[in-house]
């Protein structure tokens, strides 16, 4: 029996996941997950970026990238190196924040999983991903959303609009989920002028990271080939899984497929 006792723990490894939302969102965003992977046993932060969700900031009082995902490095920061790594969790531009995460704090982090994200790396630049993304959403793609953004493409603030939220974001989500975030969706920035300025990813910080990418069939703001794109641009080995039936908000629309891989990845770590 005790040998039993030993081989399940063993194999079912305790893992402390970080979760960052996307533009506009807040860590209420992961109210599906969080519990999940709680009653699986494991410990689960939600991080409300700068003047997102809860987080007490107005959006006109975040000056740049590094203000915005501030929230984030205190949460890493504060992770004893010597007894834990953390599996980061980054959905759509919260990819951006993971990948400097992985720049400051790769000796913290056990994994990075991109969510159907922004997935910068050294070959890839802010602004040649934006420049990509572009292509294939262009800026009527955003619909009735408020969109601000100087002729270079440099600067860029966004409130998304409720047509737009259920046509690209939660088309296949449940309609109290679109009904939560019209509620609590807030403005955000891409902040692209500070990042092409000062944003450097190196193969020996983040590219010692272990990376993962989750492809969301479904998703119709960021669609397949751009997210297969930047898996490609980024440094070898970069582990790719995929959920059909999903939309951009996978972990609203295929929650239980979206811990699952999580698991998977993250066990996989150890």
């Amino acid at each position: 029996m005790g040998k039993e006792l030993e081989a399940m723990e063993k194999k079912h490894h305790h893992h402390h996941f970080v979760l960052v939302h996307g533009i506009g969102h807040g860590a209420w965003c992961w109210y599906k997950l969080v519990p999940l992977l709680r009653l699986a046993g494991h410990r689960v932060t939600a991080v409300d970026l700068a003047a997102s969700g809860i987080h007490p900031q107005r959006l006109d009082e975040v000056a740049s990238f590094a203000d915005y995902a501030e929230p984030l490095m205190q949460a890493i920061a504060a992770v004893p190196a010597l007894h834990e790594r953390v599996v980061l969790v980054g959905h759509s531009y919260g990819g951006v924040g993971l990948a400097v995460a992985m720049e400051r704090f790769p000796e913290k982090i056990a994994a990075a999983v991109f969510v159907t994200a922004i997935m910068p790396s050294p070959s890839s630049s802010m602004t040649t991903i934006a420049e990509e993304f572009f292509k294939g959403h262009p800026l009527e793609a955003y619909m009735d959303s408020k969109v601000e953004i100087t002729h270079d493409r440099r600067s860029f603030s966004l409130a998304m609009g409720s047509n737009y939220l259920s046509t690209k974001l939660y088309q296949l989500s449940p309609p109290e989920d679109l009904a939560l975030a019209t509620s609590l969706l807030r403005p955000g920035s891409f902040f692209f002028k500070d990042l092409s300025d000062n944003m450097v990813l190196t193969e020996k910080n983040y590219g010692s990271v272990k990376r993962a990418f989750i492809v969301c069939k479904e998703d119709k703001a960021m669609v397949e080939d751009l997210q297969l794109w930047m898996v490609k641009r980024s440094p070898p080995p970069a582990e790719v899984k995929e959920i059909d039936g999903a939309d951009h908000m996978v972990m609203l629309s295929k929650p239980k497929e979206l811990c699952d891989l999580l698991l998977e990845v993250a066990d996989r770590c150890q």
